[in-house]
Formats: C-alpha cells, structure tokens, sequence
C-alpha cells in the first residue's frame, strides 16, 4: 500500500513570503509529496464581531484585531500562483486548503492538482457543489467535528455529484494538539469499511505530538498523511507548537518508507535470508507429530 505525505504549511509562514519558500524547499528535502498552504477571504468568513475582536491568545496575534491577524497571514491569489510556480520549480505539488467561496473559486483558477476542504467547512455544500461543477482535480475533505450523520450525508454529496471517486476523505480530531485518547485512530477502519468503495482514497488529519500516530495511521489504511509543518515550533502562532520541524518529518518519511517495505506477505514460505539460519540453525533430528 503506497502513501502520500502532506506537510501543511498553513500560516506557519508568517505572512513573508520568504519563510514559505523556505517552508516549501524543506518540505521537498524532507521528503513530503505535496506542500499545502491555506486561503481566507476574511471578511466573508469572518462575521463584523468576530473581524473586529481581538485575539482570544493576544501573544499569537499579528494584529490588533482576529481580523487584522488573519489578514497579516494571509497571501494573494498572485502570491498563491508564485508558491505553485516555485512548488512546480523544485518538483513538489502545490495545494491549498479554502476556507469560503471566494477563496475556492481564486484557488481553483489556479488549476492545482488537489483542493482541500477543513473540517469547519465541510457541510458548506455551495462551496462544494460549486467545486464539483468547476474544479476537475481532487477534493480532500477532514472530518474533524463532524458527526456520522453529516460524513454520510457529505459522501453522497459527492456521489450525487458523480465526484466521489474525485475525493479523498481524512480521519481528524479538530484540536490543537490533540491528546492521543482523542486521536481514535480506528475511526479509520469504519471509514474504510463503509466508504472505501465509494471514494478515491481514506487518509488522516493529525494534530498530535510525535510521528509514532502516523506510522499507525498508514498501518490501518490511510494512504494520505497529513501534519502540520513548521522551521521552529517556538515561533509565534497557534500552529508552530503542534507542527512537525524538519528533522521529524524526514524521519516520518523515513519510517513510513521502511514500513511500506514491511506491509506484505511471505513470496515463499522460506524466504532467501532464512535459507542459510535454517541450514546453520534449523534442528535436524527427526521427529514424529
């Protein structure tokens, strides 16, 4: 079974471009397959309260205001076109997570290879439905904070939309970091269970501490595997502290790599490199069963 790395790069930029391409360089040498930023249109998302009240954690904050924050993170759609041109520069695919309407249809124009859906957003089926219309790549959707009810209806969604095959839908717990007890891992079973045939591909949405989760996730059927992605978990940020510094997401490459060589059965049921140990090792009297 193949697997796919995410490094989510989010906001842990800063606002400055160069950090994003240094973000987006490192992710590449690690060895992640996609580099994935986010997109906010913020004062359609935002409610005027929400824009105009400060930050609930001031020291995180880029502004005087949650909206002024968000607004110092956030890119262009011309910004957005040059972190896909430089992705494609060093041979590292492109996307973006869209948080409203406007964002969907500004990154879409864009043409990356996949758009992905945030677990607060995915029961906004305009948004939705106006990607299933307009936008041919795949569509990777989180359920964090989603109920059954609402994943049964999302999945036939897509069905009714004949995109399903088009979607890859993740295993998430919405927290910041997410303790293991409310990681639940085996959530990922029942998605295969009841979905595996009527979408592309199940993957998981981590926000935890450590990798030793991940290898976990692969083993139990996700293929896509997403963690935040960060130079410094010391920076200044809501992300930065449950994110993935380089060392780590190469050794999660790494590990999922020996894992993935590990994951088969017996070719023979005596394999080459226990021939010579069964010829030195083996007990050679006889006996009766």
């Amino acid at each position: 079974m193949s697997f796919k790395i995410i490094a989510e790069i989010g906001c842990n930029h800063k606002g400055e471009m160069k950090i994003a391409k240094q973000l987006i360089e490192e992710a590449k040498k690690c060895g992640a397959d996609v580099a994935k930023f986010q997109k906010r249109n913020n004062k359609e998302l935002l409610s005027e309260e929400q824009y105009n009240t400060p930050h609930p954690n001031p020291i995180n904050s880029y502004g005087a205001t949650y909206g002024e924050h968000r607004e110092f993170l956030e890119f262009t759609a011309e910004q957005h076109r040059e972190l896909m041109e430089y992705c494609e520069s060093i041979g590292i695919i492109y996307s973006t997570s869209v948080w409203d309407l406007s964002s969907a249809k500004e990154i879409a124009s864009l043409k990356p290879k996949l758009i992905k859906i945030p677990s607060a957003i995915n029961n906004h089926f305009e948004l939705l439905g106006w990607l299933c219309e307009n936008y041919v790549g795949e569509i990777h959707v989180s359920t964090g904070m989603t109920d059954y009810t609402e994943i049964e209806n999302l999945i036939s969604f897509f069905v009714n939309k004949g995109r399903n095959k088009d979607l890859v839908v993740y295993n998430c717990t919405s927290g910041y970091p997410v303790p293991y007890q409310d990681i639940c891992l085996k959530e990922i079973l029942r998605l295969k269970e009841k979905y595996a045939d009527n979408v592309k591909l199940i993957g998981f949405s981590g926000h935890h501490l450590g990798t030793a989760v991940d290898i976990a996730a692969y083993t139990l059927g996700a293929e896509w595997i997403e963690r935040h992605f960060t130079l410094n978990k010391q920076w200044k940020g809501t992300d930065h502290s449950a994110s993935l510094e380089p060392v780590e997401l190469s050794r999660l490459v790494q590990d999922l790599k020996d894992v993935e060589l590990s994951l088969q059965y017996k070719e023979t049921e005596i394999l080459a490199i226990e021939k010579i140990q069964k010829e030195k090792l083996k007990f050679k009297g006889f006996s009766k069963v």
